[in-house]
C-alpha cells in the first residue's frame, strides 16, 4: 500500500508576536496567513488546520499549554500515513540546563506568548507517530536546531560555500528576533517573587506553570523515564530558520511585516509550484535567497537520510 497517497494531511500553526510586550514582534501573524495560504496547495483542508495566534481577543492564545494540547491532539488523530505539521513563527531562546549527575550544557526551545518554553515534547510526539506517518516542523525563529532531539543534521551552515552578498545588505527595517534568556528569566522571578538563580529555572517555571511546562523543566524528570533516542532513523522532519549568529529577523515589505526565513521559503515554494520540491532542496534554495539578499541566515534540515530527498510535505495536492 502507497501509505503517501493514504493519508490525511493535518498542521497546527503558531504566531507569537509578543504584543505591548518589551520583546514584541511585528511580522509572525502574517507569516502564518503565507504559510497557511501555502499549505493548502499541499493538499491541507482547512478543517485540518489549526492556527494559534495572540491577538487581541484571540479565544484560544498560543500559551505553552495550548501549542502542547494542540500538538497532542494532532498526533493523537494520527493514522499510517498521515503528514503532521508544525510551524512556529516566534521567538526562541537557549536556556542553561542543570541535571543532578550531568554535564551543563545549553537546550534550545520556542518561547510561548506566556514565556512558558516548549521544548522536549518534540522527541516524545515524533516517537508516538504510528507507521508510515511523518512529522515535519517549519520553525522560523532563532535557537531551533535541536527541537527534535537526535535528528541529523543533513544540510546546514557547513554545507554552504556561497558566500552572503555584501553588496545588499539586510534591509534597514529588520526587527531582531532573538530573545535571550536573561529577558525570560528576569519575567519568570518577577512572575515567581523570588530572586535570580539560574540553577533552579526549572523549579522556578515548573511553580509558574505546573503541569503544563516542558518534561525537561518538571521536577520528577530523571534519567531512565523517558527514552529520547530513536531507537531507528524515524519520521521527524526539522527545517529550521536558525541564524549562523542565532538571530532571526523581522522585516518590512511595503509596510507588511514578514519573517525573512518563512518569505524565502515561501518564494522558492510559489516557484516550484505543482514540481515538487525535496525537503533539502527548500532549505538549499532558500538559503541562497537569503544570501543574495545580505542576511547571515543558514536554514538548516534534521532528519533521516530517507527524508533527505523526500519531497516536502510529500509533495503538492
Amino acid at each position: 500500500m502507497n501509505l503517501a497517497s493514504k493519508g490525511t494531511k493535518r498542521a497546527v500553526l503558531v504566531e507569537c508576536n509578543y504584543p505591548k510586550t518589551q520583546f514584541s514582534l511585528h511580522g509572525c501573524i502574517n507569516d502564518v496567513k503565507a504559510i497557511t495560504d501555502v499549505i493548502l496547495n499541499f493538499g491541507f483542508k482547512g478543517s485540518d488546520v489549526y492556527v494559534l495566534i495572540d491577538v487581541p481577543g484571540s479565544p484560544v492564545p498560543p500559551t505553552g499549554a495550548n501549542i502542547k494540547d494542540a500538538l497532542n491532539r494532532m498526533v493523537n488523530k494520527a493514522k499510517p500515513g498521515d503528514v503532521l505539521f508544525f510551524y512556529f513563527s516566534g521567538h526562541g531562546t537557549r536556556i542553561a540546563i542543570f541535571q543532578p549527575g550531568q554535564p551543563f550544557k545549553h537546550d534550545e526551545a520556542i518561547v510561548a506568548c506566556d514565556l512558558n518554553l516548549v521544548k522536549v515534547d518534540f522527541r516524545r510526539l515524533v516517537n508516538r507517530l504510528p507507521e508510515g506517518a511523518s512529522f515535519t516542523i517549519l520553525s522560523n525563529l532563532c535557537h531551533s536546531g535541536g527541537l527534535i532531539e537526535k535528528e541529523k543534521e543533513q544540510f546546514g551552515g557547513e554545507h554552504m560555500t556561497t558566500p552572503v552578498n555584501t553588496d545588499k545588505p539586510k534591509p534597514s527595517k529588520a526587527y531582531a528576533k532573538s530573545l535571550p534568556f536573561d529577558i525570560i528569566h528576569s519575567a519568570i522571578d518577577t512572575a515567581a517573587g523570588i530572586l535570580h538563580d539560574a540553577a533552579n529555572v526549572g523549579e522556578k517555571i515548573f511553580g509558574i506553570f505546573g503541569k503544563d511546562v516542558s518534561l525537561k523543566f518538571h521536577p520528577h524528570y530523571v534519567d531512565g523515564l523517558m527514552v529520547l533516542d530513536p531507537l531507528e532513523e524515524d519520521e521527524g522532519i526539522l527545517l529550521s530558520g536558525r541564524e549562523a549568529n542565532e538571530t532571526s529577523y523581522d522585516l518590512v515589505l511595503e509596510n507588511i511585516a514578514f519573517g525573512a526565513f518563512t518569505l524565502a521559503v515561501v518564494r522558492v515554494i510559489d516557484q516550484h509550484m505543482g514540481a515538487g520540491i525535496s525537503n533539502r532542496q527548500l532549505m538549499a534554495e532558500a538559503a541562497m535567497i537569503l544570501k543574495d539578499n545580505g542576511f547571515e541566515q543558514n536554514p538548516c534540515l534534521y532528519c533521516s537520510d530517507g527524508n533527505t530527498n523526500a519531497a516536502f510535505l510529500r509533495g503538492f495536492a
